[in-house]
Order: structure tokens, then sequence, then C-alpha cells
């Protein structure tokens, strides 16, 4: 069973609930970032568009489908600035499961390269590398930072990372997971890199993503919760491409 989000504030709209053909829609917690995300976006303004870009950062968009968009123009600069999807009016349920099929199965497709800031991970030669200059990475440091980048901030338990990561069970009594964190730390550190791996409360480790100067006029703090409202106004409103990323 596949899982969907549905990311506008007001009702599924029956030609758009994948519940219909066996999908699941889940909310927030763990989990919802890998599930494919579909929104409407017909009555953003420009402010509300600032703040959806802001929410939904590149490195997730992957999963968003958007429809409601009527200007082509305004569909192609969506699709550059990295949705898996862009349509105009809202589909028939069966084009709209069919496309959200082929999105969720392109999303799980691993890619070579993951950018974080000046870090990118590179799958090929199981490396990391600060501003082209690499790490050195011990293979296990690299899966287990990639396994962190999984999921980008969201904390992952020891208990996952010991059985995804080493192929264990159960938590052992030695402390391989801490030091091998503490290598990475390190070598990110000597790097000039940002604390990028962090510790959570529980114990576990989160991935964070490297701060982003904020947009001008857009509030904060921002949230997945930010409603979005107004009209929109996007092909007149003389955002350039560069402003909206």
């Amino acid at each position: 069973m596949r899982d969907f989000r549905w990311l506008s504030f007001d009702t599924i709209p029956p030609a758009c609930d994948l519940r219909k053909c066996g999908w699941r829609l889940v909310s927030r917690g763990r989990g919802a970032s890998e599930s494919v995300a579909i929104v409407r976006c017909s009555s953003l303004d420009t402010l509300g568009w600032v703040r959806f870009l802001i929410v939904h950062r590149p490195e997730t968009r992957k999963r968003i489908l958007v429809f409601g968009i009527g200007d082509g123009d305004m569909r192609a600069q969506l699709l550059r600035l990295g949705f898996g999807e862009v349509l105009g009016d809202a589909p028939k349920l069966n084009e709209l499961e069919a496309r959200a099929s082929r999105l969720a199965e392109h999303a799980d497709m691993l890619p070579r390269h993951r950018d974080f800031g000046a870090l990118r991970l590179d799958l090929f030669t199981r490396d990391g590398y600060a501003s082209g200059r690499p790490l050195g990475l011990h293979p296990r440091e690299f899966a287990l930072v990639w396994r962190l980048a999984d999921t980008p901030e969201v904390p992952v338990d020891k208990e996952t990372l010991l059985k995804e990561v080493w192929g264990l069970r159960h938590v052992p009594e030695t402390n391989s997971l801490a030091v091998h964190v503490s290598r990475l730390r390190d070598k990110m550190r000597g790097a000039g890199l940002p604390e990028l791996v962090r510790t959570t409360p529980s114990g576990g480790y989160v991935l964070d993503l490297p701060p982003r100067s904020p947009a001008p006029c857009a509030p904060a703090p921002l949230t997945r919760d930010s409603p979005m409202n107004g009209k929109i106004a996007f092909g007149n409103s003389g955002l350039t491409r560069g402003q909206l990323q």
C-alpha cells in the first residue's frame, strides 16, 4: 500500500482522493516525508508562493504533485524548481493515480549525488565532498550519513541505524555507533562544514539541513502547517527563478 499526503487546507476533492485507488492518507509523523504529496495551488498569491517554497525545500519537492496551474510558463518554472509533477486543471482520478504512482517510483530511485549546502554525498565513490574536496569517509561512516540523508531533518533512532547500517537487530554493548558518528563529525568539522549530524534528545541522530537566508517578506517561523491563502499572482509578480529557490 502506498501513502499520500494532502497539503492543501481544504477537503480532498473526490477526484483527488487516492484512497479510492487503495492508497493510504497520512499526515505528519514518521514516514510522512517518504509519501507522495498532492497540493492544489490555484489560489496562491505571491506571498503564498514564497511561504510554500520556503517550507518545501528543493530536496523535498520531487515527491510533490502540484495541480491547478493554468499557465504553461509557470508549470515549466515549477518543474525547473524541482517539483515532481505539475498539472493544470485537476485530472481525473485514474490519471492522478497513474501520475502519483510514477512520481513515487521515480522518487524512490537512488540518486548518485545528494547535496546539502557545501556537502555533497556521492553514492558512486561512497564518499562525501566539501566544496569539491573529499572527506575520506570510512564505508560505515558513508553508509551512516547516507541513511540519515534519506530523511533529512527527521530523527532516526539507534535501533534503526544499527539494523539498516550495521545489519544488527539488537543494541550491542559496544559504542560503535557513537564512535562512527564522532569520526564523521570530526571529518566534516575539519573540512569546514557546519554541524550537520545532530544528536536528538532521545539518543538518535538527525541530519540537519544548512540554514538558508530568509526570503524577503516571508513571515517567520514557517512550518508545514502554515496556511496558504489568497489569489494567484505568480505570473505577473516579477519574481524570478532565483528568488523563488
